[in-house]
């Protein structure tokens, strides 16, 4: 018995190495090709298709035969760590980051697109219960202690992300970084918005705090930039922080 277990792991192995690589991994012997055939293809098909349709613009950046050429790579080389078919854009970008070698169609920005494609398929299946007994969903925007979206995620590329397709590639990095807000309101939408270097300071301090007001952070936020009017910041932040209540980014105020 030990013995047959063991073949028939073996064979196993031998099965899952060919339909990853069946180039350099030959097929068991006891199944015929044709049946190989509809595995490798029914598995590579559902693998590519749910990253093209993942990133969308990387995959308008290459031709048919590099796109494919580097699925076919990550479908061979990567070990996944999780066993659920929404996380492959995580295992993907895994891959480019740790075992991809830089090829010369890859774009300079490929990292960050990614990162940046990727964040809607994070947000989309995030699952978070959010506690509205602890929020007045109508607080006082500067008096109240403002509350934040657990959907929203704020991040900084040396690229401008947002602006990348066929036509537009830049090959360095802006002389500005790029802050990228990424959102999912109450309706399950997920958005997109681009920060100033000011709004997205204000929002890292927001998310860092637990007890001061908006205004008190707003007041802060004008020390660290003395060139600035106290009066203007308090009244560019008012207009700011009710446009992140707008889009379901800030949630309200916290009730004592």
């Amino acid at each position: 018995m030990p013995e047959t277990e063991q073949t028939f792991k073996d064979v196993q192995y031998q099965f899952t190495a060919h339909l990853r690589d069946p180039d350099n991994n030959p097929a068991p012997v006891e199944i015929e090709d044709r049946r190989m055939e509809i595995y490798r293809g029914l598995l590579y098909r559902n693998v590519q298709n749910f990253l093209a349709s993942g990133f969308p613009v990387t995959r308008t950046l290459y031709s048919d035969e590099d796109w494919h050429k580097m699925v076919r790579d990550f479908f061979s080389i990567h070990q996944s760590h999780s066993p659920y078919f929404k996380d492959i854009s995580k295992e993907f970008i895994d891959y480019l980051n740790q075992e991809r070698e830089p090829q010369p169609e890859d774009p300079p920005f490929l990292l960050e697109l990614t990162h940046y494609e990727w964040l809607e398929i994070v947000l989309s299946f995030l699952d978070v219960d959010i506690n509205w007994e602890n929020i007045n969903k109508e607080g006082n925007l500067l008096k109240g202690t403002p509350v934040l979206s657990p959907f929203a995620q704020l991040n900084r590329y040396e690229f401008p992300v947002h602006k990348i397709k066929p036509d537009f590639q830049p090959q360095s990095a802006g002389e500005q970084p790029t802050f990228i807000l990424v959102y999912r309101d109450l309706n399950d939408k997920v958005g997109f918005m681009e920060m100033n270097l000011m709004t997205a300071r204000l929002f890292e301090l927001i998310a860092a705090n637990e007890t001061q007001t908006s205004e008190q952070i707003l007041i802060g936020l004008a020390k660290e930039i003395p060139s600035l009017n106290e009066e203007v910041v308090l009244h560019g932040g008012h207009t700011t922080l009710t446009q992140l209540r707008q889009k379901d980014i800030l949630l309200g105020t916290k009730i004592s």
